[in-house]
């Protein structure tokens, strides 16, 4: 079926043919975002939904959204999309997190320069008529000492033109490595030296709980008297209340903000002072990056719907288009190992080991965990997905190990699945061969090579004559045609496995004749 995606803010008429042009149906409703019943009414019949940042995805819309597969967010906030409760139903969440870059570090050097010579003030002072050039005292930034909070895709190219203004460079982020610093010319340091060090402090990193507030009075304490704070990343990383009282001491000489706790802000106390530059979140408004983030918006999602692709997901990893066709079969294994082992388990788990050896140790792991993942939890949960299983797998206290090996054997490639709880351990492994298909090629260290089948049923029993013939004769007799038929021992006349494929499931009664059978341990009828 063609997917159908709606459109539910403004998008250029480009972008939009994108998905006309992937083979996507689309729907632009540009208006409707802002309508929140009409957009409950309509969600149920779309499987993508792209926005800006006038539609509120709530989890009163995730949960209407019965066919939702992605959300795409034409910009890098996703403050307006409940992502916890979009996980929760197995939707992945996208951003373009590059499209508007260039076009918010430049707005947030243009803020810099403006707060440092006062250019807001003395525009407006001469266009009343004064010449008032005394007033506007301003201040140089070179040699100045420029604080860069959060230095990823937009504080890097903030620190790079910083660099080109001919300040000293700072960086405070967790995420950015020594080497990362050395290459892009920046010094990294802790969060206090950003604040005892720096003249110019600029703010580049997402809102979340550890960043909330990260500027407050405290903080601006620790400051050097005269600091002047730029904003161009997300309301409530500053204590507007703290700030506005630093500004009105003077231990803070100016800020420029162009983001606000509440937006959209028509009235504010910092408005109208005069140390103050503000703008309407104008960080990503230039036509280029409007553009840029619908076409690529557009383009991350057709890949997605229609090949599987993950591009800037901010709750599952990201496959991009060249490698999704060679994970296909790979996350197809994975899932299914996984599947088996769940439909097998009874009691809570407690840990997940997934091993991987040879060529597919070398792809991307995290997803093909994930998927393993939703194999395993579905059969208890349901409802559980790529996007959703590692989430859930964490807050049921799951723990998950991955481990990466040399080539298995004589297999090229090798992925085994094991899974604990309080009683038990149990493993399965398989292997993608050169024909494309999956095969599961070890169970309980016991090998034997059978492919997955839609029915199957999986039988654990002592190694004696007999037992083949006893079960062929009880699925015949009650007209269950096997389509494959695999065995497996550990030594003779120990313990074996019995993986038979069947044309249909296996009737209960006829299960319960087959868990009778004196060679038995154990008899599960398998779905995939």
């Amino acid at each position: 079926m063609t997917p159908r995606v709606l459109v539910s803010d403004k998008l250029s008429e480009t972008a939009v043919q994108i998905f006309r042009d992937r083979g996507v149906a689309v729907d632009y409703k540009p208006d409707l975002g802002k309508d929140k019943d009409a957009l409950l009414a309509a969600i149920p019949g779309y499987d993508g939904l792209a926005i800006r940042s006038a539609t509120k995805v709530t989890p009163k819309i995730v949960a209407a959204a019965s066919r939702l597969k992605v959300i795409g967010r034409a910009g890098i906030g996703v403050d307006n999309v409940d992502i916890p409760a979009a996980t929760a139903r197995g939707i992945v969440v996208m951003n373009t997190p590059f499209g508007n870059a260039i076009t918010t570090a430049e707005h947030a050097i243009s803020m810099l320069m403006a707060l440092a010579r006062q250019i807001p003030e003395a525009n407006a002072s001469t266009h009343a008529g004064k010449w008032e050039k005394n007033r506007f005292m301003g201040v140089e930034v070179f040699n100045k000492t420029l604080g860069v909070i959060g230095c990823g895709n937009i504080g890097s190219i903030v620190a790079d033109r910083g660099l080109g203004l001919k300040m000293k460079v700072i960086a405070y982020d967790p995420f950015l490595s020594a080497e990362r610093a050395v290459a892009i010319g920046v010094e990294k340091v802790e969060l206090d030296d950003i604040f005892r060090r720096s003249d110019f402090i600029t703010l580049h990193t997402p809102l979340t709980e550890k960043t909330r507030n990260i500027i407050d009075a405290a903080a601006l304490a620790k400051c050097r008297k005269g600091v002047r704070i730029i904003n161009c990343a997300r309301g409530g990383l500053v204590v507007e209340d703290a700030l506005y009282e630093a500004l009105k001491s003077g231990q803070v000489a100016g800020a420029a903000l162009d983001v606000f706790e509440v937006e959209p802000a028509t009235s504010h106390k910092l408005f109208g002072l005069d140390n103050v530059v503000v703008t309407p979140h104008l960080g990503a408004s230039t036509g280029e990056a409007q553009e840029n983030v619908a076409l690529q918006v557009a383009e991350q999602m057709s890949d997605y719907l229609l090949h599987g692709a993950v591009s800037n997901a901010l709750n599952m990893p990201s496959i991009s288009a060249d490698e999704a066709p060679r994970l296909t079969p790979f996350i197809a294994l994975a899932e299914k190992l996984g599947s088996f082992a769940g439909q097998l388990t009874d009691q809570p788990i407690s840990g997940i080991v997934v091993e991987y050896a040879g060529e597919v140790g070398e792809m991307n792991t995290r997803a093909l965990t994930s998927a393993a993942l939703a194999g395993a939890l579905q059969p208890m949960l349901g409802t559980v997905n790529m996007v959703s299983a590692p989430v859930v797998a964490k807050e049921r206290g799951i723990r998950v190990d991955e481990v990466r090996q040399s080539q298995r054997g004589a297999y090229e490639n090798y992925i085994r699945f094991t899974v604990k709880t309080k009683g038990m351990e149990r493993s399965v492994a398989g292997a993608v061969f050169s024909d494309g298909k999956a095969r599961i090629i070890q169970i309980k260290g016991i090998d034997l090579e059978a492919e997955f089948g839609r029915h199957m049923l999986y039988v654990t029993n002592l190694d004696q004559p007999g037992f083949i013939g006893a079960i062929g004769t009880l699925l015949g007799n009650a007209g269950v045609n096997i389509a494959t038929f695999n065995l497996g021992r550990r030594a003779q006349g120990e313990e074996a496995i019995c993986l038979v494929q069947l044309d249909e499931p296996v009737p209960p009664a006829v299960l319960e004749a087959v868990r009778k059978l004196t060679q038995v341990k154990q008899a599960k009828p398998l779905a995939f």
